[in-house]
């Protein structure tokens, strides 16, 4: 995706080498289990160890004194996606786990003693996002940009010096309106300099 502003060239391109969200300081915690990836959290826990998923949801309720606990669905097909509420295939979709946060974790977060219901569907809604902002980092929905200034050669050609750029951006739009920022502060630098000359 590019776009040209006066003399600056805007590429927006995919990050190729992003850095994993689970690596944040996240909320919610996130315990999967998948034979072909590694996903969510490092964590101890094993399926053996379980009679199945309620057998895991309710242990981990329990061990954890959970506030908020969302199941985790992987759609595996030409690539992978996260969601916490399934597909609609049921040949290339499973549960691969659940993200939940303990009270202890809600009380020191949000200075509370007591979590009411709003403060809970607040978190359940806090962890959604941290679900899809991870799904993003697993489809590749992570760019970068490059800024250039654009200037003409004796020849009739562009000559295209990169003035600055940035990684890390979760959706291209994100990233563009980001650039485009920047580069208004460049256009802004200019005109003071020719007020000035």
């Amino acid at each position: 995706m590019e776009k040209k502003i006066g003399k600056y060239l805007i590429e927006v391109v995919q990050d190729n080498d992003p850095e994993s969200p689970r690596s944040w300081d996240n909320l919610g915690t996130m315990v999967c289990f998948h034979r072909n990836y590694t996903l969510g959290d490092k964590h101890d826990y094993k399926t053996e160890n379980f009679n199945g998923w309620d057998d895991m949801e309710k242990s981990l309720i329990k061990e954890h004194d959970v506030c908020v606990i969302l199941p985790l669905y992987l759609y595996d097909h030409s690539g992978i996606t996260m969601n916490t509420t399934g597909f609609s295939c049921r040949w290339d979709s499973m549960k691969v786990g659940f993200i939940y946060i303990s009270k202890e974790k809600v009380r020191k977060e949000y200075n509370v003693k007591r979590i009411n219901k709003k403060l809970k569907e607040r978190i359940t809604e806090y962890l959604i996002g941290e679900v899809k902002t991870y799904d993003q980092f697993l489809t590749g929905d992570i760019y970068g940009y490059k800024i250039f200034e654009v200037s003409e050669c004796s020849l009739g050609h562009e000559h295209k010096e990169e003035k600055s750029s940035c990684w890390g951006w979760y959706g291209s739009d994100e990233c563009m309106k980001e650039a485009e920022g920047e580069v208004e502060y460049y256009i802004e630098e200019d005109n003071k300099v020719e007020l000035v000359s």
